[in-house]
């Protein structure tokens, strides 16, 4: 009898995972994908090498992120198949240009690009405005959306419909654990955000059946006035490449007519230019 490679079995533990995490059988996969249970099965044990063909069939009906489709073929034995680079690479002059000119076409409202895990890439000077207005005068120690809002030391003081805005952020990040196995960071994130003060703690465990909602609504008081928002989720289509994949633009519209005044008015009184970049730094604005 063959040795079984070792990638052969890495390649089945990550399809197991993948289809657990589905809560599929492996008769549903192999259906799925147009191969026979027997077959998946010997591939999942590591008794059979996949295809490279066949990998990306079953990365096709389990619906992976392309970073993890890579994973499946290294894991398979292949060489990745799709490129990872970051926004001021020359190969993302016309997506940072799109992503550029929706941020700016935005103003006076916040507008942020995030990766999947909601850390802050880009932000437009509506985003800092409005950020330094709520924490008064002073920067967000954090570059992460989910932070923002966990952190009691952060703009959690400032949401009035807090539980409804972080339960909605927890669900998504819970669809994000559940839906990529492999996503360590996610699980990660999950564990450090609902280990905050006054997290409930039911919100550790994802709530089954529960989808998150298409719309945002997030409210904010400070200094006597509420300003409304609600805001929608903005991604790319048919990506070939793991940063596209993975980007969303997070548009935030003004919900009443005070709230849009308001926001045409902070541009006026404080004009900023800002300074953020993809490199983990916290979100900064310079004086025109």
């Amino acid at each position: 009898m063959p040795l079984v490679q070792t990638h052969d079995v890495q390649a089945g533990l990550l399809l197991r995972e993948w289809r657990r995490a589905r809560r599929w059988s492996q008769l549903d996969l192999a259906l799925s994908a147009g191969i026979s249970a027997r077959h998946l099965s010997y591939v999942e044990t590591g008794k059979a090498q996949p295809s490279r063909e066949m990998v990306g069939r079953l990365a096709d009906a389990l619906e992976m992120p392309l970073r993890e489709r890579n994973a499946l073929l290294v894991a398979s034995g292949y060489a990745p198949q799709y490129p990872e680079h970051g926004l001021d690479a020359p190969q993302m002059a016309r997506i940072r240009q799109a992503i550029d000119f929706i941020l700016q076409q935005h103003e006076p409202y916040p507008a942020f690009v995030m990766n999947r895990h909601w850390d802050i890439l880009l932000a437009n000077d509506a985003a800092v405005r409005l950020n330094r207005h709520l924490l008064d005068g002073r920067d967000s120690p954090h570059r992460n959306m989910l932070r923002h809002f966990f952190d009691p030391g952060d703009l959690r003081a400032r949401v009035d419909n807090w539980e409804e805005v972080a339960g909605e952020l927890l669900r998504h990040l819970h669809a994000l654990a559940a839906s990529a196995p492999s996503d360590l960071k996610a699980r990660a994130l999950l564990d450090e955000v609902t280990a905050f003060p006054g997290v409930p703690s039911q919100w550790r465990r994802r709530e089954l059946g529960s989808v998150p909602a298409p719309v945002l609504n997030v409210v904010f008081r400070h200094d006597g006035r509420t300003l409304g928002f609600f805001s929608t989720l903005t991604t790319f289509g048919t990506p070939r490449d793991i940063t596209v994949d993975e980007l969303h633009i997070e548009c935030c519209f003004p919900a009443d007519a005070a709230t849009a005044a308001f926001c045409h008015a902070l541009k006026e009184r404080e004009p900023t230019a800002v300074a953020c970049r993809s490199n983990g730094e916290a979100l900064q604005a310079e004086p025109r």
